[in-house]
C-alpha cells in the first residue's frame, strides 16, 4: 500500500483528493495552515478507518517541514508520493502589483514545492522509488494577462520540475505536472479584485474577471479533478504533463505549434479582452 504526502489538503482539491485516497484506506500525511480544515479532515479519516498523519503547518516554515517528514517517516516507514499541492493566487495590472505581496505567491508556489520536494528526496533516493507530483496550470505554459505573478510561480515550478526530474530518475524517483486550466471552487473568485478608480487596466481586467466567471461555471469539478489526480498518484509510470480536461491539452498543444500572433488572437478572444 502506497503511502501518500499532500500539502494544502484542508480544502478544495487537495481535500477531495486525500477523501478519495481515505476511501481507499490509501495512509496520507498532510498538512494545511487551515486548522479548522484539518480537525475536520481528521475525523473523515478516523471514520474511513484509514491511517493518517495531518498537522496544521505553514508551508514557509522549513524546519516544519523537517519536521513533519521525521513524524511520517517515524509513523510508516517511507512515503511513495508527494503531491504538492499548496498555492495561492495571484491577480492584477503588472504596472500595480504590490511586489511584497508577490514575493509570497513566489515563496508559496515555487519554493514551497521546493521545500517539500527536497524533504522526502532523501529516503526516495534510499529506496530508489518514488513519485513527486506537483500542481501547476495551464498558465504555466500560457501566461494569462492581469496575472503575471502566479503566471511566472507556474512557469519556475514547471521549470524546476523540469530539470529536477534529470536528476532523479536514475534512483526510480518519477515526477509528474498536473496542469489544471480553470477548476470550479473558490480559488479565482478569492483573488479577482479590480484595479481602482482611475486605473487605465481597469475596464480591460473587468471585462477578464467576467468572462473567468462564465467558464467557471463549466469548468472542472472538484471532484472530477481529484479523480484524476488520484490516477496519476496511483500511476506506475505517470505522464510528464496532466490535463484534467480536452480544453487543456487543445491549448497547450496549439500553443506549440501556432504562430504567437494567431495565439494571442486566440487568447484575448477568449478573455473577452481585445482592445
Amino acid at each position: 500500500m502506497q503511502v501518500v504526502v499532500i500539502t494544502g489538503l484542508a480544502q478544495g482539491i487537495g481535500r477531495e483528493v486525500a477523501q478519495l485516497l481515505a476511501k481507499a484506506k490509501v495512509p496520507v500525511a498532510g498538512f494545511d495552515v487551515d486548522k479548522d480544515g484539518i480537525e475536520s479532515l481528521k475525523k473523515e479519516f478516523e471514520k474511513a478507518g484509514c491511517d493518517h498523519l495531518l498537522i496544521t503547518l505553514d508551508i514557509a516554515d522549513r524546519p516544519g517541514i523537517l519536521k513533519f517528514r521525521d513524524m511520517v517517516l517515524e509513523k510508516f516507514g517511507r512515503v511513495d508520493v508527494v503531491l504538492s499541492n499548496v498555492g495561492i493566487g495571484f491577480f492584477g495590472p503588472f504596472e500595480e502589483v504590490d511586489l511584497e505581496k508577490a514575493l509570497k505567491c513566489l515563496e508559496i508556489n515555487v519554493i514551497g514545492t521546493a521545500a517539500i520536494f527536497q524533504a522526502f528526496l532523501p529516503s526516495m533516493r534510499e529506496n530508489r522509488s518514488g513519485k513527486l507530483i506537483a500542481v501547476s496550470s495551464l498558465v504555466g505554459q500560457i501566461p494569462f494577462p492581469f496575472e503575471s505573478i502566479y503566471s511566472a510561480s507556474k512557469f519556475a515550478l514547471e521549470g524546476l520540475v523540469l530539470s529536477m526530474r534529470y536528476e532523479v530518475e536514475p534512483f526510480g524517483i518519477k515526477v509528474a505536472l498536473i496542469q489544471p486550466s480553470q477548476v470550479s471552487t473558490s480559488f479565482a473568485a478569492k483573488i479577482h479584485r479590480l484595479p481602482p478608480q482611475g486605473s487605465p487596466y481597469r475596464e480591460r481586467a473587468d471585462r477578464f474577471i467576467k468572462r473567468d466567471q462564465e467558464l467557471i461555471k463549466t469548468a472542472t469539478t472538484p471532484v472530477q479533478a481529484a479523480a484524476k489526480t488520484v490516477e496519476v498518484i496511483k500511476a506506475k509510470n505517470p505522464k510528464l504533463h496532466n490535463q484534467f480536461e480536452f480544453k487543456s491539452t487543445l491549448f497547450m498543444s496549439l500553443n506549440r505549434v501556432l504562430p504567437r500572433r494567431m495565439r494571442d488572437a486566440i487568447l484575448l478572444r477568449q478573455m473577452d479582452i481585445r482592445v
